[in-house]
């Protein structure tokens, strides 16, 4: 007997989902489209919140930016949660070798009492912040709209608690729990660190999940990530001896520098929707961005001394010079 085996070619009837066929075209889709588009709940939601009836609880016109397309807003690093868990599994796996790399080898011992001192009086209290910047951008995630923009930024939001965990486990290295006591004390008393503490909860009342991105992702963190991991521990306490800090930094090094691609997009994508939307996302930034060099002044002259005004001044042209190319001129 003989058996001849043939290929047959079976063209399937659809390519995509319906509503990604609508967007895209009937092609095969990739998982971000799958998992980001057109997946907003619109209709059907029965009530309006107890809280606040004259909203709906998936409500556009909570924010005064308006977009013909909500799904517009799309994530360059096309975040879903499967390609979000994979990039920061591999930045944990890091993470931990530079730590167990750092504590078996006892490099943080050799640091000098003051560079510790230093060390921690500037980077244990930023957990705090770090943590104010996770309920900031699940406050988005909760009450923005379209999921292509509110999933990156609950991302966003459970990478700042990570970051937060970091800084305290550098404490836990360097000064055990007493450092972490002191941070606490530093955030809540201390002089230098009232106005970056006052800037976290007065944002923290901002209702506009729109507003809230560019205070806390464009503004805050467009300035703080450069000034204290790039200015104050690569270039400053890193030749003095403190490069196992730089190592137990890394990832808000790198993350800074991912995130804002990110930051950069939404904003970009925005602002060219309409000359209103650019209004606002300008007046915004610019209140906003000088807030926030104003109380990180204090938090960089615990370091850098008298030197801390121009090298916030440095990080606030570089700033400028980034949003502009967005479209958003301060």
């Amino acid at each position: 007997m003989q058996i001849d085996l043939r290929t047959v070619n079976i063209t399937p009837r659809r390519q995509t989902f319906d509503h990604l066929a609508w967007r895209f075209g009937d092609k095969p889709a990739s998982r971000y489209q799958e998992g980001s588009y057109d997946i907003q709940a619109e209709e059907n939601l029965h009530y309006r919140p107890t809280w606040d009836p004259d909203q709906q609880i998936y409500d556009k016109a909570i924010s005064k930016i308006v977009m013909a397309d909500w799904h517009a807003l799309k994530d360059p690093r096309q975040y879903y949660y499967n390609t979000w868990t994979i990039a920061r599994a591999r930045q944990q796996e890091t993470t931990e070798a530079n730590f167990s790399f750092i504590e078996s080898r006892g490099l943080a011992d050799s640091m000098s009492a003051a560079l510790k001192a230093t060390t921690l009086e500037v980077l244990i209290p930023l957990r705090h912040a770090a943590w104010g910047a996770n309920m900031n951008n699940s406050f988005i995630c909760g009450y923005g709209y379209a999921a292509i923009f509110t999933q990156a930024c609950m991302f966003q939001a459970m990478d700042n608690l990570g970051i937060a965990q970091y800084l305290s486990r550098l404490g836990l290295l360097l000064g055990d729990t007493a450092a972490l006591d002191a941070g606490k004390a530093a955030w809540v008393d201390g002089a230098a660190w009232q106005p970056l503490r006052r800037y976290i909860e007065d944002s923290l009342m901002v209702r506009d999940p729109f507003e809230l991105f560019v205070a806390q992702n464009a503004a805050l963190d467009g300035l703080l990530y450069p000034l204290v991991y790039g200015r104050i521990v690569d270039d400053f306490l890193s030749p003095q001896g403190a490069s196992a800090v730089a190592m137990l930094t890394q990832f808000m090094s790198d993350w800074s520098v991912e995130t804002q691609k990110w930051v950069d997009a939404v904003l970009k994508t925005a602002a060219a929707e309409s000359e209103h939307n650019r209004a606002l996302l300008c007046d915004w930034t610019k209140a906003w961005s000088a807030r926030a060099a104003s109380a990180l002044l204090p938090v960089a002259a615990l370091a850098l001394g008298g030197d801390a005004t121009a090298v916030v001044d440095e990080e606030m042209a570089a700033f400028k010079t980034r949003l502009a190319k967005t479209g958003i001129q301060l």
